[in-house]
C-alpha cells in the first residue's frame, strides 16, 4: 500500500501529534472570514460538503528540491452531516499563498495531491475514482509559517475530478467539480 493511500486512513491520527510553529508576526494571518464549512463536490447528481479543515506539517507528500525547513502540509476534512472524508497534501506550502498550485492526482510532481475524497448522499457511497483524471488549482489567503501558524489559513479549490458511486449493486462514475473557499485550523 502507498503512503498517500495509508494516509487517508490514519490522517487523523497524524494531526493529532502535529504541534503549531511560531506565527508570521503581522496581521495577515488567519483565515480571513472564510467559512468553516465550505469545500463543494458536486455534480447535477449530488452534491458533498466538507469543512472543519485541519492543517499539519507531517511530511505526507515531500517535494524535490524544497528548500530547508518547508515540510509538505496534510489538510484533513470531515463531510458535513456525514462520515465522509477529504483529504489533501500539499508538497510546498511555501508557494501555495504566492500563486495557484497545480490540483493533482495522488502522486509525486502534483503540486497539491487529492489524497482520498469520499462520502454518503442519497442512499450512496462515493470515493475518488483514481483512473480518472483530476484536474484544477488550489491557492490560499492568510497562510503564515508554512501552514503552521495557529491562525490558521483560508484553502481555495477550483477543480473537477471523478467519483465512484456506489448504490446497492449499482457502481458508475461520477465527475464533479470540486470547489469552494474554506477556513483550516493548524493542529
Amino acid at each position: 500500500m502507498s503512503r498517500l493511500r495509508f494516509l487517508s486512513s490514519t490522517s487523523v491520527a497524524l494531526l493529532a501529534g502535529t504541534t503549531a510553529a511560531a506565527g508570521c508576526g503581522d496581521d495577515s494571518c488567519g483565515p480571513g472570514g472564510a467559512p468553516e464549512v465550505g469545500l463543494v463536490a458536486s455534480s447535477d447528481a449530488v452534491t458533498l460538503t466538507y469543512g472543519q479543515l485541519h492543517g499539519g506539517l507531517n511530511g505526507d507528500c515531500p517535494a524535490a528540491g524544497a528548500p530547508s525547513g518547508v515540510t509538505s502540509l496534510t489538510l484533513i476534512g470531515m463531510q458535513a452531516g456525514a462520515d465522509g472524508l477529504a483529504t489533501l497534501c500539499v508538497e510546498r506550502p511555501d508557494l501555495l499563498v504566492k500563486q495557484a498550485q497545480a490540483l493533482g492526482p495522488n502522486v509525486a510532481g502534483s503540486a497539491v495531491h487529492v489524497v482520498d475524497l469520499n462520502g454518503t448522499a442519497n442512499g450512496c457511497s462515493f470515493a475518488i475514482d483514481r483512473s480518472q483524471p483530476v484536474d484544477g488549482t488550489a491557492s490560499a489567503t492568510g497562510l503564515c509559517g508554512n501552514g503552521a501558524d495557529p491562525a490558521g489559513f483560508a484553502l481555495v479549490v477550483d477543480g473537477s475530478l471523478a467519483l465512484t458511486r456506489t448504490c446497492g449493486a449499482a457502481v458508475d462514475s461520477v465527475r464533479i467539480t470540486l470547489h469552494g473557499r474554506v477556513a483550516v485550523a493548524a493542529n
